[in-house]
């Protein structure tokens, strides 16, 4: 395979344009761009999770949904492309449950915290949430398209970062903190 990106500086958005993938330009704050954008921020968010010290088995895990997340973008920077299966859908269910199980009930809410990892996991989790609502914005724009399994996707990967947020809350001896009316 060759470099696909040979000069990194193109000047070709000096203007406030950006292209997508099937040559088109648009507008970089254009519904699509701003999904596109929050979709890579998201990734990045998982980057620095997964750069934090977690177990071998959730860094693969996140690992793997970083390149789903990359699949996203692409699929998104092509409005006609779905790469987004249900089966990464459904292996996402799969994960969320084997993490559940090994997890108390919840009888309060869940602040963000705990320690780093956690942490850094519910923020994630929040612009998981963000970019469900940029492609659901996106989705409700006439002429533009938005697979489905994109849509369940992100909602089911926000789920999933709540439950890896509990399951690092709790490593080395820690707990999550809960939330108490009226602080």
């Amino acid at each position: 395979m060759g470099y696909r990106l040979s000069k990194i500086y193109t000047r070709t958005g000096d203007k406030g344009t950006t292209g997508l993938g099937d040559g088109r330009r648009v507008d970089k704050d254009s519904a699509r761009i701003e999904a596109i954008g929050t979709v890579d921020e998201l990734n990045s968010l998982i980057g620095v999770l997964i750069a934090q010290a977690i177990p071998q088995s959730i860094r693969d895990l996140l690992t793997g949904i970083q390149h789903r997340l990359f699949d996203l973008g692409g699929e998104l920077s092509i409005p006609s492309m779905q790469v987004i299966k249900a089966e990464s859908v459904d292996q996402l269910e799969a994960f969320l449950d084997q993490l559940n199980g090994d997890l108390p009930p919840l009888k309060e809410f869940v602040l963000p915290g705990g320690n780093p990892p956690a942490a850094h996991c519910h923020h994630a989790r929040t612009v998981c949430r963000r970019a469900e609502r940029r492609l659901t914005h996106l989705s409700r724009q006439q002429g533009e398209e938005v697979s489905a399994n994109a849509l369940k996707y992100l909602n089911r990967l926000s789920d999933l970062l709540f439950v890896v947020g509990r399951v690092l809350a709790r490593e080395n001896g820690g707990s999550e903190v809960l939330w108490r009316k009226g602080g």
